[in-house]
């Protein structure tokens, strides 16, 4: 599979693409990810605005959201998930800037 020069440089490409690298990976267990957003914290506009958009993705079955601490929980099946090439390429660069890798 060649890689676009996109790809390459880690140029977000889709809104979604953008706002995860806009968080901090936290961790990463496949089906389970945790991230953080300092902007989320007492924000509960934006909370729901992640929460929406995130379940708007049938491949994700949960997100567990915190404006006490910035904690963003997203579950889901990690063979479903993968089907979706957008959410794949999301899931990849997660695993890549997991801290607990």
């Amino acid at each position: 599979m060649r890689m676009s020069l996109f790809d390459k440089l880690q140029v977000p490409t889709t809104t979604l693409d953008f706002f995860i690298r806009t968080v901090k990976v936290h961790s990463y267990l496949p089906g389970r990810v945790r991230l953080y957003s300092k902007k989320m914290v007492g924000d509960t506009r934006l909370e729901e605005t992640v929460r929406q958009k995130l379940l708007a993705f049938e491949e994700i079955s949960e997100v567990t959201t915190s404006t006490v601490t910035g904690s963003i929980l997203i579950k889901y099946d990690p063979g479903v998930l993968r089907q979706n090439a957008e959410l794949r390429k999301v899931e990849e660069y997660i695993i890549a800037h997991a801290k607990n890798r």
